[in-house]
Parts: structure tokens; C-alpha cells; sequence
């Protein structure tokens, strides 16, 4: 019997079934075509679940996906047990939980990885992860009603250099999409979950490294250093793990994770809206992410 319903992302809502599964579906507002894209992407998540289940670690779990009814648009997933792995969650661990954590993340990337072939390495062109036009627009129409000059110059100075990066670098295969929201915590059993494989696909080998889920937690550097040390040189060449590449990598990293934010909010931002609190929260925000992206770019720069 179904016990609460929540939204989960833009394209699914999940019904808790009982204390050992859920139930997903896709919202009912969804059109015919993006149920079946939706149907299409959980057949994806349940190849890519059966392939990393079968590695067998101890380290973490990934919920088996029990059945898709495809002519009823429904998922039967095994619940994942615990909360999503938030910063606030994190610090309020011992520090023997928290390095679990740091070492199990590496363990599950790197099995991750394993799963499919290592892709050449080749050109990449961060822009490619970031809505410029959205980007340009926000810095050009929004930033001069509610933004100090100097941030303003900042931003223009960010948009120039995001443009101008591309190096070399191998993709692996990846979960490409690790957040709280896609990383639960037990601490009662310190058990650590990862769920939603929609968008598994071949990534750049730091993509997964330095994510949203490892930059809220504040460990990107210590899991970054743990899969150095863990990574086997001869499936592919990390950059030559020099310092100095690995400093420049961590800031483009910071700046992405960062800029798809400040985006997403100056996108939420309306010149003539009557509602002039969001409009401030929105705006507190992106300064806020200014202030660190400033940071980064100090301390990375060296």
C-alpha cells in the first residue's frame, strides 16, 4: 500500500511502497513522447544498475530496480535507506563515518569506470556543460538593475575566460549526475546509496570527481587526492598528474558546478516583476556565488 507521494526531479514522481520500495512514474502532465523518452531512460538506469551490482562492493549500495511495467509507465525500485548526503548531514558524522564516505565515492567511480571502455583522450571545450546565451544574456539585460559594477566586470571576465578553455582529456563512463539528491546516507548503519543512473554516460574523468555532491560536501580535494593515489596508470594517463594541471582542472571544475547555478537563478530573475522578493533572494544567492567563485579563482590561480 502506497504511503506518501513526492515530487522527484522534472519528469518523475515516487510513491513510497511499503518500507522496502518505491514506485515510479512519470508526471501526469508529461505528453505520450516524453513518457516514452522517460520509459527509454529507465530501461538505460536498469542496464546501468544491473552492470554495477554485479561488482559486488561492500562499500556501497545501488538499489536494484525489481521491474518496469512499460505499458503502465511504472518502476518498482528498492527503497534506498537512510537521507539525502547533505553538507549539514556530513558534519554532523564522526570522522571515521566521513572517511567511509570520501573512500566509498572513490570506490564507486572507479567502478563506475570500469564498466565500459576508457574513450581516447580528446578535446573538450567546458563551455560545452553551460548555457552561454542564457550566461551572456544574465551578465548584458539582469546583472545591471541589481549587480555592483565589479561583479558585473567579474562576470563579463568569467564569461571570457569559460570560452577560451579547452585541453585534452579522457572520458569514462560515469553516473553524471551526483548530488545530495542522488546520494543517500544511512548513519544508524553507514550505509551510502546511489540512485538515478538516467544519466549515466561517457563523462571527462574529473566530471564525477569534483561534482555538486563532492563540493556541498566540501571533500572534492580529498576525493580528488584518494583517486589519485587509487588510480591505475595503466588504463589511461590522468593529465600526468601534475600539480599545477591538477590546480587548473579543480578551478574549471568549481567555476562549472558554480556557473550552471548562478544561471539557473539569473534565469529565474524577471526585470519587471511585481515580485520583488524573489528577486532578491535570486540575487543574494548569485552575489553569494560570486563571492565564492572569487575564491576559487584566487586560490586556484597560484
Amino acid at each position: 500500500m502506497a504511503d506518501t507521494f513526492s515530487a522527484h526531479g522534472r519528469e518523475t514522481f515516487v510513491v513510497d511502497y511499503g518500507d522496502e520500495f518505491v514506485i515510479k512514474r512519470p508526471l501526469l502532465a508529461c505528453s505520450l513522447d516524453k513518457k516514452k523518452k522517460w520509459l527509454k531512460k529507465q530501461h538505460t538506469t536498469q542496464k546501468v544498475i544491473t552492470k554495477i551490482k554485479e561488482k559486488h562492493n561492500p562499500l556501497y549500495n545501488v538499489p536494484e530496480m525489481v521491474h518496469i511495467k512499460d505499458e503502465e509507465f511504472q518502476v518498482l525500485e528498492e527503497r534506498a535507506p537512510g537521507k539525502p548526503l547533505t553538507g549539514d548531514l556530513y558534519r554532523s558524522l564522526s570522522v571515521r563515518q566521513q572517511v567511509e564516505i570520501r573512500n566509498s565515492i572513490v570506490s564507486f567511480l572507479m567502478d563506475m569506470q570500469n564498466l565500459e571502455d576508457v574513450k581516447p583522450a580528446a578535446s573538450y571545450k567546458i563551455s560545452q556543460e553551460l548555457k552561454m546565451e542564457k550566461f551572456g544574456n544574465i551578465i548584458e539585460t539582469k546583472m545591471p538593475k541589481w549587480f555592483s559594477d565589479d561583479n558585473i566586470a567579474f562576470a563579463q571576465k568569467l564569461y571570457s575566460y569559460i570560452g577560451s578553455v579547452e585541453y585534452i582529456a579522457p572520458k569514462v563512463w560515469s553516473h553524471g549526475d551526483l548530488s545530495s539528491g542522488n546520494v543517500l546516507y544511512d548513519a544508524q548503519t553507514s550505509v551510502l546509496s546511489f540512485i538515478d543512473f538516467a544519466d549515466a554516460t561517457y563523462h571527462i574523468v574529473d566530471h564525477d570527481i569534483i561534482s555538486p555532491l563532492t563540493v556541498d560536501l566540501g571533500i572534492y580535494s580529498g576525493v580528488y587526492s584518494t583517486y589519485i593515489k587509487s588510480h591505475d596508470k595503466k588504463s589511461y594517463d590522468l593529465y600526468g598528474i601534475k600539480p599545477s594541471d591538477m590546480l587548473q582542472i579543480t578551478k574549471n571544475r568549481l567555476f562549472v558546478i558554480w556557473l550552471k547555478r548562478f544561471i539557473q537563478a539569473g534565469d529565474d530573475l524577471h526585470v519587471n516583476s511585481k515580485n520583488e522578493s524573489n528577486n532578491a533572494s535570486k540575487v543574494s544567492f548569485m552575489n553569494k556565488i560570486i563571492e565564492n567563485l572569487r575564491r576559487y579563482d584566487k586560490k586556484y590561480s597560484r
